[in-house]
């Protein structure tokens, strides 16, 4: 299912996106909610892909599909497994409280994200197969395995959905259901991505400018060329260490003695002339 484009020639960059956003921000928000159990987190994660759309929104604005783009962007968010790591969002909220909706959600959060939010696109979404295989970055015949699988959990936990009919119906109708989250308005999300992006550029020309005066310290204090180190002398079993006369043994000392005592013996031509 591709959204109508809301930009045209009379439309602002910004008149384009408040259209976008009014038009598909609250069903993602319900949309993300079910893929995830969390309704802070939907919220979160819708505003930051309608934060990187504004940011990237040449792009977004010529895209075939711009509310399929965001939301992409908004499940690929939803379904970080980072978020477990954080505190408010290592669990679910408490499920709903009538009886089916909370046994269909409860068999979706059962599945592996990727079959979960494959199941989401096609049964809950009507996309086709080939446009839910691209968009969960699969191969087709991949998207179909994934499909079937979730299908026969879902079916397994809900045996009236156990028909593809009947699953199709309910969660169409479960994922087109008005949203009750408050969102902020779209100019509010337009200043905060912006305010987002001049904080990250901010914080980038900080760390190069930081990164800069390292290498120059570095640069400027470094030797221009190669000190050895000499390493201190050590004491080798048989080898004597290395600066001054090694220590004579009693055959050198009698050698020597035998040396000073006849300096003169020897053939003539070899005595100095005292002369």
């Amino acid at each position: 299912m591709v959204a109508e484009r809301p930009t045209g020639p009379s439309f602002t960059p910004e008149e384009a996106f408040d259209a976008l956003y009014a038009y598909a921000a609250p069903a993602l928000v319900h949309q993300t909610y079910l893929l995830t159990g969390r309704r802070r987190l939907s919220r979160e994660a819708v505003e930051h892909a309608f934060h990187y759309a504004w940011q990237h929104w040449p792009e977004v604005a010529v895209d075939r599909d711009p509310a399929g783009w965001v939301r992409a962007t908004a499940y690929e968010y939803a379904l970080s497994p980072w978020h477990r790591l954080r505190r408010v969002h290592r669990h679910p909220d408490a499920p709903p409280t009538e009886a089916g909706r909370r046994a269909l959600l409860a068999a979706l959060l059962e599945l592996p994200p990727p079959y979960r939010r494959t199941v989401l696109l096609y049964d809950g979404l009507g996309l086709d197969l080939p446009d839910t295989a691209a968009e969960t970055e699969a191969s087709t015949p991949a998207a179909a395995n994934r499909l079937l699988h979730a299908r026969t959990v879902i079916g397994q936990r809900v045996p009236e959905l156990a028909h593809p009919d009947a699953l199709h119906r309910r969660l169409g109708a479960l994922a087109s259901e008005a949203p009750t989250a408050t969102l902020a308005d779209a100019r509010t999300v337009r200043t905060r991505s912006e305010r987002h992006a001049r904080l990250w550029t901010r914080t980038a020309l900080a760390v190069t400018a930081a990164l800069i005066g390292v290498t120059a310290f570095t640069a400027a204090t470094a030797p221009t060329q190669y000190l050895p180190v000499h390493a201190p002398g050590e004491t080798v079993s048989g080898v004597p260490m290395r600066g001054g006369s090694p220590k004579l043994t009693p055959r050198d000392r009698e050698l020597q003695k035998m040396l000073g005592d006849q300096p003169h013996h020897g053939p003539e031509r070899l005595i100095p002339d005292a002369q």
